[in-house]
């Protein structure tokens, strides 16, 4: 079987990406907003920072997806998996849209639905790092950023601004029909077949190579401080008098406008060096001069409008950091078994994202 065109890969990719941060965007936006009008305090909302936990803990199962996902003839099985996963999350947001809008029934099923993402997230890795050679890895994670900021401002921002004005029911439902039409692009492509793996897929095999150890040690000197201040952004939001709906706005329209701009840039900079980690340094430098801006706006009670300011700014380095950094990711990950290496950097991500969502609101 040839191997697809580059184009319908990238576009099935965005779509994947795209898909699974919709529900990312309703657990960590959209519900933690929600809940602080409500009157709710920083402690109960920092819990939610542990629906990240199958994110942070899907290393654990990733063998056997990979088992699954890499056949012994070199046949691959990514698209069954990812096609699946999806569908399930789709029937989950439907069950979703038929609650009362409670924020606990609320929690217990997006909770479900991100085991769902985080265990599909894993082929959806593999059939990345597989189908992306290295010259184009730069716009692929141009448009994996790129749709995980999409899904984000869908789930996060225009779910935000539909609950204040169709109500709860017809603003999951229309996530839920934006998830579906995202896996359209997977499901019209044909997956070609690959080498057999040359060994048994397993967390031994990963931990053996030391570029993905080394990877692990600089994904976690890198996303610490983003983790913990996107964490407490809602909170501070509220807190500075933005009501939920400009809150919706400025995930949706502001946050994406601004995450789309650094990935674009961060994308076409990629191209233009021949590689993306030459882009860390100064994305990093930029994040943390943010991080003491958002530190001194919080101690010194400043108005929404600053905070605004500064959420879109730390919107634009981040955007052009996850370029940088996922692209160097799939450089780490490049191996016989992609899945659970690619699934091993950005669990170490996800438990960062667990840790720091609690210290940041403690």
């Amino acid at each position: 079987m040839p191997a697809p065109r580059l184009g319908p890969v990238l576009a099935a990719i965005g779509g994947l990406y795209l898909g699974q941060s919709v529900i990312g965007g309703l657990a960590f936006q959209t519900l933690p907003a929600v809940l602080r009008q409500q009157g709710q305090g920083l402690q109960v909302i920092g819990l939610f920072s542990l629906m990240f936990l199958p994110q942070a803990l899907k290393f654990l199962w990733a063998p056997a997806v990979e088992r699954l996902r890499l056949r012994a003839d070199g046949r691959r099985h990514s698209k069954p998996i990812i096609l699946a996963g999806q569908g399930i999350a789709v029937l989950l947001l439907i069950v979703l849209a038929a609650g009362d809008g409670d924020p606990w029934f609320s929690f217990g099923l997006i909770a479900a639905a991100m085991l769902v993402a985080a265990t599909l997230d894993i082929a959806c890795d593999g059939f990345a790092v597989e189908q992306l050679p290295p010259r184009v890895r730069g716009w692929g994670n141009t448009l994996q950023v790129g749709g995980a900021y999409l899904g984000m401002a869908l789930g996060g921002g225009l779910a935000l601004v539909l609950l204040r004005h169709w109500g709860w029911s017809a603003a999951i439902l229309a996530l839920a029909a934006a998830l579906a039409v995202a896996a359209i692009p997977l499901a019209l492509l044909r997956e070609p077949p690959g080498v057999a793996p040359p060994a048994r897929p397993s967390l031994r095999q990963a931990w053996a190579r030391p570029l993905l150890r080394d990877g692990l040690r600089r994904v976690a000197m890198t996303q610490t401080g983003l983790r913990m201040a996107m964490a407490l952004l809602p909170a501070l939001l509220v807190d500075a008098g933005l009501g939920l709906g400009g809150i919706g706005w400025l995930n949706g329209l502001g946050g994406t406008t601004v995450g789309l701009a650094g990935t674009l840039a961060a994308g076409a900079l990629a191209a233009r060096a021949g590689g993306s980690e030459a882009l860390l340094r100064p994305a990093l430098v930029a994040q943390a001069a943010i991080f003491l801006a958002l530190g001194a706006a919080a101690f010194f009670a400043a108005p929404a409008a600053v905070l605004v300011g500064l959420a879109l700014l730390l919107g634009l380095a981040a955007g052009f950091a996850f370029v940088a950094l996922y692209a160097a990711m799939m450089g780490w990950a490049a191996g016989p078994q992609p899945g659970i290496d690619f699934s091993l950097l950005q669990c170490a991500d996800a438990g960062l994202a667990v840790v720091a969502g609690m210290a940041a609101v403690s």
